[in-house]
């Protein structure tokens, strides 16, 4: 059998050392080891096209959410920025060099849709793209039923659930996400790569929602 960080091949060392740390809490299954192996992967796939310092990018993909901060807290714009002042303390204890967990800290401050801070640096786009790959097609949407079900919403608006009538509210009801942030991603993908596979991922969202729509 495969170990935990041996899925992180071929920079399981990396991750031996850095797992530890990688989440704060076992019961957000939005934002779990998996969630983290599955950006991992996506990150791993553009590197391998785009290029850059694979060894930022995977610490970077490894602590990038190593601060849990629910999706409805006053806090949540500040969840990076958080992670990032964590990630560079464990990094340090490691011994990087303070160049190496600047680059580290930037890519992860820069990740976040909610942070709204541009990426500078290549490792930084590369995290972003990797990590919004998740939050779109089947896995995103998914993700977005979960976190509804956490935060207590309801699936639609059985009177209206595209919201022809009325503001959207995706507090309320989780398919209002789609249009509020969801369909807004493919967008902003800062990676030729990225944008790529965001399309293909963005049609499959698409066709979620469209199959949600048939069914009520």
């Amino acid at each position: 059998m495969i170990s935990m960080v041996g899925v992180f091949a071929p920079f399981a060392g990396l991750a031996s050392e850095l797992l530890s740390y990688a989440t704060e809490r076992d019961d957000d299954g939005s934002h779990d080891i998996a969630h983290i192996l599955r950006v991992f992967q996506n990150a791993v796939r553009i590197h391998a096209a785009e290029g850059g310092d694979a060894r930022i990018l995977v610490a970077a993909v490894l602590l990038h959410d190593c601060v849990a901060v629910e999706k409805n807290s006053p806090m949540r714009a500040r969840a990076s920025v958080l992670a990032a002042a964590k990630a560079s303390t464990v990094l340090a204890g490691l011994g990087w060099s303070q160049r190496d967990i600047d680059a580290v800290a930037h890519a992860i401050t820069a990740h976040s849709y909610s942070a709204n801070l541009p990426p500078e640096t290549l490792e930084a786009r590369i995290l972003q793209d990797a990590d919004r790959l998740d939050a779109i097609g089947m896995i995103g949407a998914a993700r977005c039923f979960y976190i509804a079900g956490r935060l207590g919403s309801g699936l639609y608006d059985p009177f209206d659930p595209l919201a022809t009538d009325r503001p959207l509210d995706d507090k309320r009801f989780a398919i209002d996400h789609f249009e509020m942030k969801l369909f807004k991603l493919a967008d902003g993908f800062q990676t030729k790569t990225g944008r790529a596979l965001a399309g293909e991922r963005h049609e499959r969202l698409k066709m979620v929602l469209a199959l949600f729509m048939d069914e009520i």
